[in-house]
């Protein structure tokens, strides 16, 4: 998404028109338009202002995406309790059919072992609790993707 398509999508959300938008700021509809299409950017100042305007901070307006942040107030408003009656696998099978299949294809127990020692390992080298030793090495396991997926 392009920094035009964020603000304008942004904007939206926040449940405001163009015009509110540029009487807040002092700039015009036609200014705020500009902005919204790629025709011209906001400087510094006015990008902090919008990003207030819209509830976000400055890194969140530039990278605003409306899915990923109805996912995150979604995230937010569930509780641990419920969270943890998801079948996450089952949920996340839909989209990835792999989850519910690979246990009928793939031997699990040498790669949980090793998953287990690097889990065992995090604890010990860091004092890590359990909980924070797995968020840690999924956090690892992600930046692994991320750079295999771009290259």
């Amino acid at each position: 998404m392009n920094l035009g398509s964020s603000l304008s999508a942004a904007r939206r959300k926040s449940g405001l028109s163009q015009e509110a938008v540029a009487e807040k700021l002092g700039v015009s509809r036609q200014t705020v338009s500009k902005w919204e299409t790629d025709e011209s950017l906001p400087d510094i100042r006015q990008s902090k202002r919008l990003a207030l305007l819209y509830g976000l901070s400055l890194d969140e307006l530039i990278d605003f995406d409306l899915d990923v942040q109805e996912i995150q107030r979604a995230i937010d408003r569930t509780p641990d309790a419920v969270a943890d009656k998801v079948d996450w696998n089952r949920a996340w099978g839909k989209k990835y059919p792999i989850l519910l299949a690979y246990r009928e294809q793939v031997d699990a127990a040498p790669y949980a072992q090793g998953l287990a020692q690097l889990l065992d390992g995090l604890k010990r080298d860091y004092g890590y609790s359990e909980l924070d030793a797995m968020l840690v090495l999924k956090d690892i396991l992600a930046r692994v993707w991320q750079e295999r997926k771009k290259g």
